[in-house]
C-alpha cells in the first residue's frame, strides 16, 4: 500500500512539473493579448501592429522561467513584474513592441543595455544572429546569463559593466535597445550604431517618452517619438564622470 502511495505522489508530482513547464496556452493568451492592444494603440496613433516574427518568438520564449518563484504565476500577464533589486521585468507588450521597432533581420547583431533576467536578450535572440548584452547589477547580470545558458540562447553574449558606454569592442551593432531611461541618450550608443541602424530608448526623468533613433548614412540621425513609457533609471557606474 505504501508504495502504491509513493507511486501516486510520483506521478501527481511529474503532472505538476509537467503543468509548470507546459505553459503554451498561457503564452498564447499573452500574445492574443499583445495583438489586441497593438491594434488599440495603432488605431490612435498610427503606429502598425507587431511583426509575426516578434510575436512568434513571444510565443516560444517561456517567460516564467525568467521571473522570480513568487512571480512566476503571473507571469504572462501584461504587465511589469518585479525581478529584485529594484528592477522590473517589462510588460510583454513594452518588449514586443520596442522589439518590433528595432526592425531585426536574421543575420543581425544587436547590443541590449539592461540585460535584467535576460528574458529581453531571448526574445532578441529568436529574432538576430548575435546579442550583446550588458548589466550593470552584478547578481542581476549572473542570474540572467546562467537563465539564458540553461535554456540554451548560446547567440547571447552577457557582460557586467556600465551600459552607458555601449561595448565598443562590439561595434558597430545593427541595432541597440536600452530597456532603462537615461535623462538623454547616451553619445557612444550613437556612435557605435550603424548607419540604417534603429536605437530604441526610453528617456526622460519623471516624464519620459519611447525614442527610435535611425542613423542616416551620412552618420546624422532622425528621430521618432514613439509613446510614453515609465521604466526605472538607467544606473551609471559612480566611479565614471
Amino acid at each position: 500500500m505504501a508504495a502504491v502511495r509513493l507511486s501516486l505522489l510520483i506521478l501527481l508530482l511529474g503532472a505538476a512539473a509537467m503543468a509548470e513547464d507546459d505553459r503554451t496556452a498561457e503564452r498564447q493568451q499573452m500574445v492574443e493579448d499583445i495583438v489586441a492592444l497593438s491594434r488599440l494603440v495603432a488605431g490612435e496613433n498610427g503606429q502598425g501592429e507587431i511583426d509575426q516574427r516578434v510575436l512568434a518568438a513571444m510565443g516560444k520564449v517561456p517567460r516564467h522561467e525568467f521571473v522570480p518563484v513568487l512571480q512566476k504565476r503571473a507571469a504572462y500577464r501584461n504587465r511589469p513584474l518585479s525581478i529584485g533589486s529594484g528592477q522590473t521585468i517589462s510588460q510583454p507588450y513594452i518588449v514586443a513592441l520596442m522589439t518590433d521597432l528595432l526592425d531585426l533581420k536574421p543575420g543581425d547583431t544587436v547590443l541590449e543595455i539592461g540585460t535584467g533576467c535576460g528574458y529581453q536578450s531571448a526574445v532578441l535572440a529568436e529574432l538576430a544572429k548575435d546579442v550583446y548584452t550588458i548589466e550593470i547589477v552584478e547578481a542581476l547580470g549572473r542570474t540572467a546569463a546562467a537563465t539564458l545558458e540553461r535554456l540554451g540562447y548560446a547567440n547571447v553574449h552577457p557582460k557586467i559593466g556600465d551600459g552607458y558606454k555601449g561595448w565598443p569592442e562590439r561595434a558597430p551593432f545593427d541595432s541597440i535597445i536600452v530597456t532603462a531611461a537615461p535623462d538623454h541618450v547616451p553619445p557612444a550608443l550613437v556612435e557605435q550604431l550603424k548607419p540604417g541602424g534603429h536605437l530604441v530608448i526610453p528617456v526622460g526623468k519623471l516624464a519620459q517618452q519611447l525614442l527610435v533613433i535611425t542613423k542616416n548614412a551620412d552618420g546624422s540621425t532622425s528621430q521618432r517619438e514613439i509613446t510614453p513609457v515609465q521604466f526605472v533609471p538607467l544606473t551609471r557606474d559612480k566611479r565614471e564622470k
